[in-house]
């Protein structure tokens, strides 16, 4: 099972996916696609970032775009900073996932 956190980014107020359990597994991308397929994502570019050893992801959907950062120490996070209301409904769409379990955080310690 997949755990993330539904937070703001760190100094923001754009809030953003945050996958700390499960992404480090190579079927992530596939299994987090397949979770939210009913907006139907459709990838549109690939950024191969071998300097920070991440991968940019973007998609465009029916809640419109979003973008899956991926590096190589298990870390992922999906960001939509000009979609948040997308990223509210894949949010929402993750929570009635049998793979995924979100786990509630205080904004506070985002500040």
């Amino acid at each position: 099972m997949y755990k993330y956190h539904f937070r703001p980014g760190y100094q923001s107020e754009e809030l953003l996916i945050d996958i700390f359990n499960g992404a480090e597994n190579e079927t992530f991308v596939s299994d987090f696609i397949n979770a939210i397929h009913e907006i139907k994502p459709q990838m549109i570019d690939i950024l191969d970032l071998w300097m920070n050893d991440e991968i940019l992801m973007t998609y465009d959907s029916e809640v419109g775009k979003f973008t899956i950062s991926k590096d190589i120490w298990g870390f992922a996070f999906i960001m939509a900073d000009n979609n948040q209301e997308g990223l509210a409904l894949i949010n929402s769409i993750l929570e009635k996932s049998e793979e995924f379990e979100k786990v509630e955080v205080d904004f506070e310690n985002y500040k």
